[in-house]
């Protein structure tokens, strides 16, 4: 009697350890591994690089944009007219280094000399009306002043014709280097001017850095604006990601690029497929918005779970479950 207790006993002894070793077997090895995450929410500030008034806004909150896209414009008519202005100033610039390289026009030379020619004329004369009246003072005809106003009037001929004499040479000579030199300064920092308000005004057009959606549309046409105040607040959603958190225990059993399948509750009918595309090599505490079923302060690794959202199914910001297939080793 005593035997037939013992061996019921050691059957259900040994019927109990063989279930519990193959519950403690399909607890360690579960067919997949279950994250929870949230769909990660990349924002954009834009403000205009310059100051002014807002003139337009090309679009509203919910609108999809693409790279590139104009979505608000300054008014930059003030900019333009200076523009103009230093446009004008530029090309007054370039006509007079184009004059001082090309030199003094044949023309102008000839002119020259003929005044030289007037004026070696005026000496001449002058010369002989010294001579003739210091002939007549040496016969007392004349005073000693009739003399030396005949003597000044020479020289002031002599130095008339010497200074046509040299600006015969300047103007067959050209401008000098330096002031050639100088023009062309003049020029570039014109050109300078120009470009300068070419660029502010570009600087009025906000453009959209990338393919978003619109999220916050900040000011309104009127409104001034700085480059510390947005405008607009763009919510990227290409690409879109699931951003969990995996415990260290069950890091070695993920690697990126292996497939995944994303539930969330208001589409559990609809799984978008992904792929592990970013595993954090630094741990970190629990975030506070990760809801496991362990102590917050264990310590978690960050993974990002690509998906592919052609539907556009997932929201910003929406709390999402990964559900990673688990291989198991026999």
């Amino acid at each position: 009697m005593k035997k037939t207790i013992f061996s019921l006993l050691l059957v259900a002894l040994l019927a109990s350890g063989w279930f519990w070793w193959n519950g403690r077997g399909a607890r360690q090895e579960p067919e997949e591994l279950v994250l929870y995450g949230n769909v990660d929410i990349r924002q954009v500030s834009l403000a205009f690089d310059g100051t002014g008034r807002i003139g337009e806004m090309r679009a509203e909150e919910g609108d999809s944009v693409k790279k590139g896209e104009v979505i608000a414009v300054l008014d930059t008519r003030t900019l333009e007219l200076q523009a103009d202005q230093a446009d004008a100033n530029v090309e007054a610039q370039r006509q007079t280094l184009l004059r001082l390289r090309h030199g003094s026009r044949p023309e102008e030379i000839a002119e020259v000399r003929a005044k030289l020619a007037a004026a070696e004329s005026d000496v001449e004369r002058a010369r002989l009306n010294l001579s003739r009246i210091t002939n007549l003072h040496g016969a007392r005809v004349v005073s000693v002043q009739d003399v030396d106003l005949a003597k000044n009037t020479a020289e002031v001929a002599k130095a008339k014709a010497d200074e046509q004499r040299a600006l015969l040479r300047l103007a067959e000579l050209g401008p000098r280097a330096e002031e050639i030199a100088g023009a062309e300064a003049q020029l570039a920092a014109a050109e300078a001017q120009v470009a300068l308000l070419r660029h502010q005004i570009e600087l009025g057009t906000l453009r959209a850095p990338t393919d978003a959606v619109v999220r916050s549309r900040l000011l309104e046409p009127g409104d001034m604006v700085t480059p510390q105040k947005p405008v607009f607040a763009l919510a990227i959603t290409r690409p879109k990601w699931i951003r969990v958190y995996v415990h260290e225990p069950d890091l070695g059993k993920i690697r990126p690029g292996m497939e995944a399948r994303v539930v969330t509750d208001s589409h559990p009918e609809q799984p978008v497929k992904g792929t592990v595309g970013y595993i954090s090599s630094v741990a970190e505490f629990t975030p506070k918005a990760v809801q496991t079923e362990v102590l917050r302060t264990s310590l978690v690794y960050e993974v990002r779970v690509i998906v592919d959202d052609a539907s556009d199914t997932l929201r910003l910001g929406q709390p999402a479950t990964v559900h990673l297939p688990v291989s198991h080793k026999p």
